[in-house]
């Protein structure tokens, strides 16, 4: 039998993923799934670039405020969670559209996650290091993946860590899930200079309309250890909040920053390109 299509909408932070996919939504009679590890947090709105109501277009958005911030939710989560929702798009004769910039649950879903349960002795000894201290180790033990790690997620460093001391490099993944639906891949690839003249102008737009006010609400409410785990602007607006940084640091801190991790997704799609078809 044929299998039943499903989309994969991807691309570097700014790049129009979450526009596109509702615009092929539209037109091809599509339900989106969210493929953002932070957008699943409530409230977390500015600071995610959450798309509104508005922007929707009246189109069902799935895996979107489905978590408190206090709260984890992880690829683990997403793998269980997204081929359901997939098989009931389906089963309503509707097209599956996954679209987001978390690259690392496109990864999951199609290659699996490692099969190393968690040591929690292993972990607490980690403890005592910085996340810097810890993303130098990975860059010292497995620098190839390193480079594809946020420097600034500690759990995600530290996992990485503890497969590492299991198997002594991250395995490489190799396509070993059998999927049960055939892939379209639309990758949004922009140019350098166009891509990072829009991240600038997001952020500029995300200050201007409270993203401040929206880190502090949160920082009050999961403290700052939980706040550094929820990405970038939060860090770094954190880092104001706490008197580190000035206010007049803010976007040129988190403009370069931001730029640097969408580099590191450009890479992930260089990839995807050398290893895939895609249109």
């Amino acid at each position: 039998m044929e299998k039943p299509r499903v989309v994969f909408i991807i691309g570097p932070t700014g790049s129009g993923k979450s526009s596109r996919a509702v615009r092929e939504a539209q037109e091809r009679n599509g339900e989106i799934i969210s493929v953002d590890s932070r957008q699943v947090y409530r409230t977390l709105d500015i600071g995610t670039e959450k798309i509104s109501v508005e922007e929707m277009g009246g189109i069902p958005h799935h895996l979107i405020d489905i978590r408190d911030p206090e709260e984890s939710y992880s690829a683990g989560d997403f793998i269980q969670d997204a081929p359901q929702l997939i098989s009931d798009i389906l089963s309503r004769g509707k097209l599956p559209i996954l679209a987001g910039g978390t690259h690392f649950y496109f990864d999951a879903l199609l290659y699996g996650l490692p099969e190393i349960p968690p040591d929690e002795e292993f972990r607490a000894s980690l403890e005592q290091f910085s996340n810097e201290e810890l993303h130098t180790k990975i860059v010292q033990l497995d620098a190839e993946r390193a480079a594809d790690l946020d420097p600034a997620n500690r759990r995600r460093l530290i996992r990485a860590l503890e497969i590492i001391e299991t198997k002594g490099i991250v395995p490489k993944r190799t396509n070993v899930v059998e999927l049960p639906y055939e892939i379209e891949w639309i990758v949004i690839d922009l140019p350098r200079e166009e891509l990072r003249t829009k991240i600038d102008l997001r952020l500029e737009q995300a200050l201007d309309r409270g993203l401040i006010e929206e880190v502090r609400r949160t920082r009050e409410r999961v403290g700052d250890i939980r706040l550094n785990e929820l990405g970038l602007e939060y860090r770094v607006v954190g880092e104001y909040l706490r008197d580190e940084r000035s206010e007049e640091s803010i976007f040129p801190a988190l403009s370069s920053k931001l730029w640097h991790y969408a580099r590191r997704q450009k890479a992930w799609l260089r990839k995807l390109k050398d290893s895939a078809d895609t249109d």
